[in-house]
């Protein structure tokens, strides 16, 4: 017990020394990043009110971009393209790969303490609490990475769901005379959730100079689903060869509302196999007690009473 309260004390004390330093490089930051605006003549007008969140927000924020650009020189290029590529499909775009290592090296690091304070606070058996440490450990490694991948998962759903909306949105556009890009400034502008946040995305990378085509391959990488690959070829093979644009999204409308449809009936079908854990287990047994109980309390008066 002793050994397991020195090495809480020995990590608690490591956390708190980095929070320190990363609170002191984001305030030696701050003023380096104050000196070189005056040098350039410009003055604020007032002090900024920040609010105790968003200072603890950056804190945090700080702290993780440190840990994670010390463990960024293990991460090879391939794994951060990799992070890099997730989050964004997670709709993540301005967590960086190394602050979101940073956020899982700072999970795991804070479960297993949680564990050990837990542990000694409770007086749990030593063993018990180093196979929790080392589960805590585990856990708060692969926490980060489940919730990113839920996340995109979710958003991908929400992609697949919304795209045949879109498609029936450009129909109309560009059969009233509007060309394929400003179909897409409109599609963007009444479309919300992740499909927009993509085609708006798009848009800013159109601005910056990249061509629709391009603009389109970088939006499928970011959301690789089959309705989007269908989407995007669709469209990069309708401007290759100089089909109708229009004649394009009509025919994939009515594929993308069979493929709805198709989707619809599965999960149908899959729904009386998904009931039957809670049909089993929590309400035939309620059900049994509502109706079995007056009967059964009946029997044990009776047979009691003789």
């Amino acid at each position: 017990m002793l050994l397991l309260l020195i090495g809480s004390f020995v990590l608690l004390g490591t956390a708190v020394a980095l929070i320190a330093r990363a609170f002191g490089m984001s305030r030696m930051r701050t003023t380096e990043t104050i000196a070189q605006i005056d040098t350039y003549g410009f003055t604020g007008t007032g002090p900024v009110a920040s609010s105790p969140g968003a200072s603890a927000r950056g804190l945090l924020d700080g702290l993780a971009s440190l840990i994670g650009n010390a463990v960024g020189a293990r991460v090879g290029g391939l794994r951060e393209a990799e992070i890099r590529r997730s989050l964004m499909a997670a709709g993540l775009y301005s967590l960086a790969p190394k602050r979101y290592v940073g956020y899982r090296v700072i999970s795991t690091a804070c479960v297993p303490l949680a564990m050990l304070w837990l542990g000694a606070s409770v007086g749990f058996p030593p063993v018990l609490t180093l196979v929790a440490t080392v589960l805590g450990a585990m856990a708060g490694w692969v926490t980060p990475d489940v919730i990113v991948r839920h996340r995109m998962e979710r958003r991908y759903q929400q992609i697949e769901w919304e795209l045949p909306e879109l498609i029936d949105l450009l129909v109309v556009t560009v059969e009233a005379g509007l060309g394929f890009a400003g179909s897409l400034q409109v599609a963007a502008q009444r479309i919300e959730g992740p499909l927009g946040e993509e085609l708006r995305l798009s848009l800013q990378e159109q601005s910056m100079g990249l061509s629709i085509e391009e603009s389109l391959r970088n939006m499928l990488e970011r959301c690789e689903t089959p309705s989007m690959r269908a989407f995007v070829r669709s469209v990069l093979q309708g401007e290759t060869l100089g089909v109708s644009i229009g004649q394009i999204m009509r025919t994939l409308a009515e594929e993308m509302r069979k493929r709805r449809r198709a989707n619809a009936e599965e999960r149908a079908q899959k729904a009386p196999i998904k009931i039957l854990f809670p049909l089993i287990f929590l309400i035939f047994p309620a059900m049994f007690i509502v109706l079995l109980g007056p009967a059964v309390f009946n029997m044990i008066d009776t047979f009691g009473g003789h």
